[in-house]
């Protein structure tokens, strides 16, 4: 009965071993795509702040490309930290197991032993076939007999079962070394990142008490950006006027198949509407207008994160990048715009259906209007200012209403 209870609890370790190995795959694979994709994230960072390095002037766009990256970092020291909990549990769980695996190995051997003791006792030294032809009925022969085939087969299992716990547990100790040895490799990394992460801080306050001594020079730059912000806001708003009431008068026309639906800002024909449609079933999902970026400026009106009392406001992000980095269209659409603005340089708007795009900071285009684009297809490429940073502003809207950009392109 002993023997029975042991095979079920051996049986049972190696299914609940499997199992829990197989989910801890799972979360250490997991863990260790979110480290790569936030390594490469990082990646993205040093190659666009090394570009302004030696020519950087400390500016909120620089703060809040540092701040992005901080964040980044800390994410990445907090994904290892969960790796190290990860591999500690593992650990405490292989510990118990081996422990509860060398208790069952010795109570199987006692039982070996005492099965071959007592067999030994029960023919009183005899040999086996001393022992079966002893007997003095065949009743008593036919019981013996029996007996030695019980007792054979349970002592091969035994001894089967002997080896193969011996061999499981010698697998568990390896996977034990394995993981602690994981464990210290990602310690190690951890110390590593940590490191990194205070040196991010450390640049950070420096920023943040640099630019809390350049109050006036701040204000002054505000108030001329507030001003050609709102030069461009008047061309955009004016360029999608223009294309509604273009659109109002193709709909007037006999025979024609555009029509305004409740909740759009202008009629639109089937394909236009379609467009449109696809368009907004893609928020989150588009990608991004240069290939690698950072959003040094957000969306929005939001308090200065250094100087108190001062508000800054975008309708759109300016996005950080590296120098001669092409641009892209976000999504299929029809080049509606050409122009240039003052502290925007070269700018371009894209029709999507009642959505539109807008692209500024350009050193130029490669697209003229009219032109349809597809997603992703190169429109220009990016102006590098005299501090040697690289920046496309990025806006959205629907119809009139502006909308925040970032909501609209896929996540980082």
């Amino acid at each position: 009965m002993k023997f029975l209870s042991t095979v079920f609890f051996v049986l049972f370790t190696f299914l609940l071993t499997f199992s829990l190995q197989g989910q801890t795959k799972k979360s250490r694979e997991q863990l260790e795509k979110d480290k790569l994709e936030i390594q490469s994230r990082l990646k993205e960072f040093d190659a666009i702040l090394k570009q302004t390095t030696a020519t950087k002037k400390t500016s909120l766009g620089q703060l809040n490309a540092i701040s992005a990256q901080y964040q980044s970092q800390n994410r990445l020291v907090t994904t290892l930290d969960r790796e190290v909990n990860l591999i500690t549990n593992e650990i405490v769980g292989l510990e118990r197991r081996i422990n509860s695996l060398e208790k069952q190995l010795t109570e199987l051997k006692a039982e070996y032993g005492r099965m071959i003791y007592n067999s030994s006792k029960l023919n009183r030294g005899l040999s086996i076939v001393s022992f079966v032809f002893s007997s003095t009925n065949f009743n008593q022969l036919y019981m013996r007999l029996k007996y030695l085939k019980q007792y054979t087969e349970s002592r091969k299992k035994q001894a089967a079962q002997i080896e193969k716990l011996t061999t499981f547990l010698a697998e568990e100790q390896v996977q034990l070394d394995e993981r602690k040895i994981d464990k210290e490799k990602v310690l190690a990394e951890e110390k590593t990142e940590k490191e990194k992460l205070a040196q991010m801080r450390k640049e950070q306050q420096s920023l943040v008490n640099t630019l809390s001594k350049k109050e006036r020079d701040i204000k002054r730059q505000i108030a001329a950006t507030k001003k050609q912000q709102e030069q461009l806001n008047r061309m955009i708003k004016a360029a999608i006027e223009a294309e509604i009431r273009l659109a109002e008068a193709a709909a007037k026309k006999e025979k024609s198949t555009s029509t305004k639906k409740a909740g759009t800002s202008m009629p639109m024909t089937p394909e236009a509407a379609a467009l449109s449609s696809s368009f907004a079933g893609n928020k989150g999902k588009l990608p991004w207008p240069v290939e690698t970026g950072i959003i040094a400026q957000k969306y929005g009106t939001y308090p200065h994160p250094t100087l108190k009392g001062i508000t800054l406001e975008s309708d759109g992000i300016d996005i950080r990048t590296q120098p001669n980095s092409s641009v892209r269209a976000v999504f299929d659409g029809v080049v509606t715009k050409i122009t240039t603005i003052p502290g925007y340089g070269n700018t371009l708007i894209i029709k999507h259906g009642e959505y539109f795009t807008m692209y500024s900071k350009l050193k130029s285009i490669s697209v003229t209007t009219g032109q349809t684009v597809k997603a992703k297809g190169v429109i220009g490429q990016v102006a590098t200012n005299v501090e040697g940073v690289a920046e496309v502003h990025f806006q959205t809207w629907k119809g009139l209403q502006i909308m925040d950009p970032a909501t609209w392109i896929t996540a980082k």
